[in-house]
């Protein structure tokens, strides 16, 4: 059994062309067991069902999930090129201590505000889970597990391409009211 099989989760939505698209992956090392079928499912996803050109993707690596934000922030300021979108991977099991809580935090915190001050997508891929076998399950290892960084990819390509285009001043991806009424 699935042990994710609730309500939660997106409704699939248009199928995007990610072929012209730049994706940074910035990804902690630590918990490398966890982050390798993330990063992998990610990358898989953005080429194989997106079209994002490999020579697009940048793949930068950071000791642990504190220093995403930072270097996110410096790909997306000072980098090698103008991303499209930026995805932060790493991953937190909560331990004895209050650690797991104030790192959680700030790093949640810091990407977000990341995202809105440069309007570039700063996808969440941090997982904050309570123990090693939800970790696993959420990196697509073992039965009943997904991959989540399959996931992050398709919010990376679908907010690389909204916000391309709201930035140029076009909006063809709203929905009219009347489909509401």
């Amino acid at each position: 059994m699935n042990h994710d099989s609730t309500i939660k989760g997106i409704e699939a939505g248009e199928k995007y062309d990610g072929s012209g698209l730049r994706i940074a992956i910035v990804h902690a090392r630590w918990n490398a067991a966890v982050i390798k079928p993330l990063l992998e499912g990610c990358v898989r996803k953005l080429v194989n069902e997106y079209g994002v050109k490999t020579k697009n993707i940048i793949i930068e690596s950071v000791p642990g999930s504190w220093e995403l934000p930072g270097h996110c922030q410096t790909l997306i300021r000072k980098g090698y090129g103008s991303y499209n979108a930026v995805i932060a991977i790493g991953v937190l099991i909560k331990g004895k201590t209050m650690h797991f809580e104030y790192i959680s935090e700030q790093v949640s915190s810091a990407l977000m505000n990341l995202s809105t001050e440069t309007s570039t997508p700063v996808i969440y891929g941090v997982l904050n889970v309570l123990n090693d076998e939800q970790a696993l399950l959420r990196a697509g290892v073992g039965e009943g597990g997904h991959n989540h960084g399959e996931d992050w990819a398709a919010a990376a390509v679908e907010m690389g391409i909204k916000t391309k285009v709201w930035i140029a001043g076009e909006n063809p991806y709203s929905t009219p009211a009347e489909k509401y009424l």
